[in-house]
């Protein structure tokens, strides 16, 4: 029988923890995500939410990772349209992101 190692048991026991904290900490992964995100990429990546493009705001390279977060949660149908403006607004307040937003629920199937 094997046995874990300390390391091995702690990040068993944080991802357990985590699991059961709720859906809203992770966003969710998959195929789905992952191609409408890239089709908000190529459709709106050249819209601003706050003062940062799409394009931007998707990079790997970022260090922002609400919008992906949000996005993701909008593309799974973990929250609505209204609940995402609202987030995505008050997260990135300014009062020009509305055609980028458009521009997202536009991909939406």
């Amino acid at each position: 029988m094997k046995h874990l190692t300390p390391l091995a048991l702690s990040a068993s026991v944080a991802a357990l923890a985590l699991a059961g904290c709720g859906g809203d900490l992770v966003a969710p992964e998959g195929p789905a995500t992952n191609d409408f995100l890239n089709q908000v990429a190529a459709q709106c990546g050249n819209q601003t939410i706050g003062k940062q493009t799409i394009k931007y705001l998707l990079d790997v390279n970022s260090n922002d990772v609400y919008f992906v977060d949000e996005t993701s949660k909008l593309a799974a149908g973990e929250i609505n349209k209204f609940t995402y403006a609202q987030d995505i607004n008050s997260f990135y307040p300014t009062d020009s992101n509305q055609a980028a937003l458009d521009c997202v629920f536009r991909q939406l199937k």
